[in-house]
């Protein structure tokens, strides 16, 4: 009879623990199918461990082509050599090119973003100004900055002059179309209802449009600077002293492979900081976009 009575509470315990471990299955299976839903959503932790295995993956990848020696050393470096690579280079001053590329970047784009913005913005909202402005625009953006270097060279110098104008050129006219887009993007009916609540055709550009449209011009703004990188290494590897770029050719033509690597690697670690600090920046601005 004891033994009896000891089967029927282990038996229930068992059944208990079969159906809380069923439901933590389905609700860890219904927490997958959420992220992988359209624009699904994740916790800020998950997206960090993810980027991180991201990393490590493409790191595993490079030590075993380069360690296992499936890619000649000359065309792809072990990660140990191009740790050595950047200590040698930062031990011979790689701080001030950094420095210079950084500013000349941040100059050039920050002036271009005083010029685009308000530029873009009214083409957004006035027919007749987009009309006037577009096409120009349109026709410049087909234009690679690239090829206004000898020419740059030709009628500024090889100054700091030079390079600037080059991220002014390829920012600016990116900058101004998309920002229009942005502007266009905010919904008739949200104009159409500050109307209806008073607003005058005077405010609705500064109560309604731009603050609708400001989260999306910042991204626009921190798309934009990613490509400002590509034009100052444009600029640098003609007629520069100092930067990145310049260091990136001096390595190319010691064919110093891990030197190209480090300077590379620096570009897109300087990019991934800006770009997490511009993505931090839209969250603590405009909660409202939330």
């Amino acid at each position: 009879m004891a033994e009896k009575t000891t089967a029927v509470p282990s038996a229930a315990l068992a059944a208990k623990s079969a159906k809380r471990e069923t439901g933590n299955k389905s609700m860890y299976g219904d927490k997958i199918t959420a992220a992988f839903q359209p624009k699904g959503k994740i916790k800020q932790n998950t997206a960090m461990i993810l980027g991180i295995v991201a990393f490590l993956l493409i790191l595993i990848l490079w030590s075993g082509l380069s360690y296992g020696k499936m890619v000649d050393p000359l065309f792809l470096p072990t990660p140990t050599a191009t740790l050595q690579a950047s200590l040698q280079l930062f031990s011979s001053g790689f701080w001030t090119d950094i420095g210079m590329t950084v500013f000349r970047v941040m100059t050039g784009f920050v002036i271009a973003a005083v010029v685009a913005i308000p530029l873009g913005v009214l083409i957004g909202t006035y027919a007749p100004i987009s009309a006037f402005f577009e096409p120009v625009f349109s026709f410049v953006r087909y234009m690679p900055a690239s090829a206004f270097v000898p020419l740059f060279i030709f009628w500024i110098g090889i100054g700091e002059s030079e390079k600037v104008a080059i991220i002014i050129l390829g920012s600016l006219p990116q900058l101004v179309l998309m920002t229009a887009t942005n502007i266009r993007n905010v919904h008739s009916s949200l104009i159409e209802v500050s109307y209806t609540l008073g607003t005058n055709r005077k405010n609705v550009l500064w109560k309604v449009i731009l603050p609708k449209a400001m989260p999306d011009i910042t991204d626009t703004l921190r798309i934009v600077l990613g490509w400002a990188w590509t034009y100052v290494i444009v600029a640098e590897m003609v007629g520069a002293s100092s930067g990145i770029g310049f260091k990136i050719l001096q390595a190319q033509r010691t064919v110093d492979v891990g030197k190209i690597f480090v300077g590379i690697l620096i570009l897109g670690l300087i990019g991934l900081i800006i770009d997490n600090l511009l993505l931090f920046l839209n969250k603590k601005l405009y909660p409202w976009n939330e």
